[in-house]
């Protein structure tokens, strides 16, 4: 096995293991929401990459045993530390950073989308208390200024969407070889 499919055998590992546990106060699994954030992205036609990230954007929640927990919705700072586990196993600065900013973008929406907050789930809005509350007008200036900004905000989008029951899984083969082809190429 090359030690890029050992890194994506890694990954994947964790939700094999931990995938069918509850996504905290949510009626869907870890590996439920993951796989519908995925073909959300699927089905919109973007790129590898930001499938990926989809898919990974809770991946905090499940590679960092002994974290800190945000009163039983999970796992505080779940969003950097998914971002540094992705980085760590050599994805790029782009995927582990439209991890890290889907926290933003709901504070981001929070400010700027009227209504946003009452859509939210009863986790979601318990969430955000730990993840900093709403932004300030001066974060939200300065978030709308980098360039990942608008795909990281449909990106929050397809989270909240994917929290639907009964939706079938998307196959993990196809979300394997696409990572396989997005880690940097080792002699």
């Amino acid at each position: 096995m090359s030690p890029n499919e050992q890194a994506v055998a890694k990954v994947f590992a964790l939700y094999e293991r931990f995938g069918d546990a509850d996504y905290i106060g949510e009626p869907v699994s870890q590996i439920e929401h993951m796989s519908q954030a995925a073909q959300c992205a699927m089905a919109e036609g973007f790129d590898d990459e930001v499938v990926l990230a989809a898919f990974f954007h809770d991946i905090g929640h499940i590679c960092a045993e002994g974290a800190e927990n945000m009163g039983g919705f999970g796992v505080v700072s779940h969003e950097r530390l998914g971002a540094n586990y992705l980085r760590s196993v050599g994805f790029s600065e782009r995927m582990a950073r439209l991890v890290e900013y889907h926290v933003q973008a709901k504070r981001y929406l929070t400010l700027k989308e009227p209504g946003y907050y009452e859509r939210l789930s009863e986790a979601s809005r318990r969430t955000l208390e730990y993840q900093g509350g709403v932004m300030s007008a001066a974060e939200a200036e300065a978030f709308e200024q980098d360039p990942l900004c608008t795909v990281s905000l449909r990106m929050r989008q397809w989270d909240e969407m994917a929290k639907e029951m009964n939706v079938p899984l998307l196959d993990l083969d196809i979300l394997k070889r696409k990572a396989l082809g997005l880690l940097p190429k080792v002699a």
